[in-house]
């Protein structure tokens, strides 16, 4: 494990979001933190705020919400496993995604009725739908 992860005490939160890998730049985690999508103790926060090991984080990325705990702090953006040592997920975060993951795999999607173009025939059906 890298040494950075010990030598910080305060970081700004735009750069934790991006060194723990959940926004690809730092530029989209200032804008998720702008739009009220990340929030620090349980308040809206500014992207130049400082986190610190042991502060609570809500993400919302999407669809998907993570509640979170701060464990170490990192300068530099590095590889996936070393990205989650950085935090320490909720169990209840844990099984609230687990659960939206298995809703959106039962349900279906409504693109995959669609094949494609339509043919002549349901072309003639939706014109005759639509014109009358």
């Amino acid at each position: 494990m890298p040494a950075e992860h010990t030598a910080l005490a305060v970081m700004r939160i735009d750069k934790w979001l991006w060194a723990a890998r959940f926004y690809k730049t730092r530029s989209l985690a200032t804008q998720a933190i702008e739009q009220g999508r990340v929030k620090l103790n349980g308040a809206r926060t500014k992207p130049a705020r400082e986190v610190k090991p042991g502060d609570r984080l809500e993400v919302q990325l999407g669809e998907t919400g993570w509640t979170l705990t701060v464990r170490a702090l990192s300068m530099q953006r590095g590889p996936a496993p070393v990205a989650q040592t950085l935090y320490e997920e909720d169990p209840a975060s844990i099984a609230r995604r687990q659960q939206r993951a298995q809703d959106r795999a039962l349900t279906a999607s409504p693109a995959a009725a669609i094949k494609g173009r339509p043919t002549k025939r349901d072309r003639r059906l939706i014109h005759r739908f639509t014109e009358e």
